[in-house]
Order: C-alpha cells, then structure tokens, then sequence
C-alpha cells in the first residue's frame, strides 16, 4: 500500500500532467472557475458529512452519513424538523 506521501505525490503529478494537457486549449479564467467551484464544493460536501456524522454520534445513530446508500428527502425534512 502507498505511504500518505506517496499518494500525495502520484495526487500531483496526475494533477500536473492534466494541467498540462489543458494550459493551451481552455481559457485560463473557464480554468480557474471550474476548479475554484469543484474546491468549494468539496468543502461544502466535507462540511456538511462532519456536522451531520457528528449529529448522528450525539444521538447516539451508528451509521455514517457518507456511507449511506440513498437518503430520502422527506428523512431529511422530519429530522430537521
């Protein structure tokens, strides 16, 4: 298995090698816009799995929220309500 570094490595230099590929053929501004938005989502996404896992062990719900196969809107609704 790869070390955390390794993996970091290998993480940039896929990164890298797409950059690369992209730099000529898609205006830098597009660029920028599509991975600042791809970040934020992730943080969002990251964010919100955290306070709902940390709600859940609060009341003492043993299943993780990212590792729920489907969550129906109206669970959502009747637990915020």
């Amino acid at each position: 298995m790869a070390t955390s570094t390794q993996q970091k490595q290998e993480l940039f230099k896929a990164i890298w090698a797409i950059a690369e590929d992209l730099r000529n053929s898609v205006d830098g501004w597009d660029f920028k816009s599509y991975v600042l938005g791809m970040l934020f989502y992730r943080f969002i996404s990251e964010n919100i799995t955290n306070y709902v896992n940390k709600m859940q062990r609060e009341a003492a719900i043993v299943a993780e929220y990212a590792h729920r196969k489907e969550i129906k809107h109206c669970e959502l609704e009747s637990e915020t309500l």
